[in-house]
């Protein structure tokens, strides 16, 4: 959903099936990036599966470009994690 008189630099975002789980991780990843001016999620409400997903930059960048690099990142972490776990796993079967 764009905002009205805006060039795509003011986008709300409405993520269907998705909770504070992807809504809060993302808000962070996206908040890293120096050319996002505000970025914030609510739930709709709490018998709803859904979120919506804000997202303002500054000057011309369109606001699903740090949309997309913020998924990225949280997916480039969020594999970290399950192979730095998996590693460890591995490690601790082979020492039983």
């Amino acid at each position: 959903i764009q905002a009205d008189g805006t060039d795509g630099n003011c986008v709300t975002f409405v993520l269907h099936d998705e909770d504070h789980t992807l809504g809060n991780s993302l808000r962070y990843m996206v908040m890293k990036n120096p050319d996002v001016e505000f970025c914030g999620y609510c739930i709709t409400h709490p018998s709803e599966s859904k979120i919506n997903f804000r997202i303002q930059t500054r000057g011309a960048l369109p606001a699903v470009e740090p949309f997309r690099k913020g998924l990225n990142d949280l997916m480039g972490v969020c594999q970290h994690v399950l192979s730095t776990f998996e590693g460890s796993m591995k490690e601790f079967r082979a020492q039983k």
